[in-house]
């Protein structure tokens, strides 16, 4: 029998290692943009948890996006001694293009789902996300 998980995770995370090479980024470095990209100015420290990693990684990742143009530190002016990573808005790139093509051959091939389909796959996903969150936290919390 195939390991449809082991084969959709591999396929997923080779997407956006692909993707984030376009950039010039890792995949840690690309999920740390789009989450900043997303929050707004976000403190350094909120990161970590974001991409379940620990606060020295998060610095090398904040530190490589800093470099390459992506992202700025700024002091936070509610609390002077933490720092805000914010995205800069005329460098970050535009993934339109490539989240639009996998986005119509996404559409092609679901489109064939009646709404009761549709509705098993969206619960199939959402179960698969929630586990893949716990098992995240449980290899997170192991010593």
């Amino acid at each position: 029998m195939r390991d449809y998980g082991w084969e959709l995770s591999t396929a997923v995370v080779l997407f956006h290692e692909a993707v984030a090479r376009r950039l010039g980024l890792s995949a840690a470095e690309h999920k740390a943009l789009g989450v900043i990209v997303r929050s707004g100015p976000l403190p350094t420290g909120a990161l970590a948890p974001e991409l379940g990693v620990g606060i020295t990684a998060v610095t090398g990742i904040v530190d490589r996006l800093v470099r390459a143009g992506y992202v700025r530190r700024e002091p936070d002016p509610a609390d002077r001694r933490r720092v805000l990573l914010i995205a800069e808005a005329g460098k970050v790139p535009d993934l339109g293009a490539i989240f639009a093509d996998l986005g119509r051959a996404m559409a092609a091939f679901t489109s064939k789902y009646d709404e009761r389909e549709a509705a098993v796959v969206v619960d199939y996903l959402d179960n698969t996300i929630r586990v893949l969150r716990e098992q995240t936290a449980a290899l997170e919390n192991r010593p």
